[in-house]
């Protein structure tokens, strides 16, 4: 019957209730003891066993409740607590383990274990604030703590060099942004790239003036050569007779993507590149880069005397990637076979 009653019912308890009561503690108290121990020897028996130690700390746990409201410590509920998680790192288990080491530091601030395994599946969870949170609370309740501190050390470093990958993404996008802003002003069209067997993945700069500098590709079909210059900038003009191809329009997200290629891991990149409302006025329509397509090629004769700029701004040019010009003699041979298109690129 003593199993049944409600110690808060009734009124106060009598000595036999109150003995039948402490029996049952001693009872629960002798088990959770045995479970712990249990579970430590199935832990030294290697990692195959590891899934039978999580189970008996948590048979352990649940003889030992209700355990007490915070603040009220329970430093032999917080040992287990501890050393579930301690198996949870084990098997790679992060969140519960972070979960029960933050549960052990709660039932006893002093259990320094509880705060090194927290730190250590914070860290694994790529919350390093949190990770360094930890270490110095640790630290504080054993200043002379070596293996806190190391782990302090480590989190300091990977935060640092965290900041350092953050801030240098934050600044090839917003380099990215600067430059799309700086042709969509021009009124230029970009699309996909084309002859980058050649140039490698190049890509249009901004100087602090805000004139853009672009790599250009320059072929020349008859000779089956090509020349390829690195800084072009937008001002400045061009030989006689240079031909451009056309191509397909891009979206504004797909340049900001082409001109962060190269500069970082695609994993470092913001979801979306474009803020909500750029997302909203991208209709398909801005500028972009280009591939030329044999079967669908406009030519653009380039007058001589006209910058870069210029002739890029032409209504029907679409910019591979990077400008790609042919330049073909008027007084050649060549020349009527390259307008009949009797030739093979360089």
């Amino acid at each position: 019957m003593a199993l049944l009653m409600d110690p808060g019912a009734g009124g106060p308890l009598t000595e036999s209730e109150k003995a039948d009561l402490d029996a049952i503690a001693a009872i629960k108290e002798s088990a959770a003891a045995e479970y712990k121990e249990k579970g430590n020897r199935l832990v030294k028996m290697g990692r195959s066993h590891y899934a039978d130690a999580v189970d008996c700390y948590t048979k352990a746990i649940a003889q030992m409740e209700p355990l007490p409201p915070p603040p009220v410590p329970s430093p032999d509920a917080s040992v287990l607590f501890a050393n579930r998680a301690h198996v949870n790192l084990l098997l790679g288990n992060h969140r519960r383990a972070l979960d029960d080491a933050a549960r052990a530091v709660q039932l006893s601030p002093s259990n320094v274990k509880a705060y090194y395994r927290a730190a250590k599946a914070a860290i694994a969870l790529g919350l390093l604030p949190e990770a360094a949170a930890f270490c110095r609370l640790g630290i504080e309740q054993d200043p002379a703590n070596e293996e806190l501190k190391k782990l302090l050390a480590q989190v300091d470093a990977q935060q640092s060099e965290q900041d350092r990958h953050r801030a240098k993404v934050a600044q090839a996008v917003s380099a990215a942004k600067d430059i799309v802003a700086a042709i969509e002003k021009r009124g230029l069209k970009l699309g996909k790239a084309a002859y980058q067997e050649l140039t490698g993945v190049k890509k249009p700069k901004l100087d602090e003036q805000g004139v853009l500098h672009w790599p250009v590709l320059l072929l020349y079909p008859e000779v089956m050569s090509s020349d390829f210059i690195e800084d072009f900038p937008e001002t400045d003009t061009f030989v006689p007779h240079l031909d451009a191809g056309i191509g397909t329009v891009l979206s504004k997200s797909e340049i900001l993507k082409i001109l962060l290629e190269g500069t970082m891991d695609s994993k470092s990149l913001p979801e979306s590149l474009l803020d909500e409302e750029d997302g909203e006025n991208d209709d398909g329509k801005s500028s972009t880069i280009t591939s030329s397509d044999k079967g669908s090629v406009k030519w653009i004769n380039v007058k001589e005397g006209k910058t870069l700029q210029e002739v890029l701004q032409h209504k029907d040019f679409i910019i591979p990637a990077i400008p790609v010009f042919f330049v073909v003699s008027r007084k050649s041979t060549f020349y009527r076979e390259f307008k009949a298109g009797n030739w093979s690129s360089p």
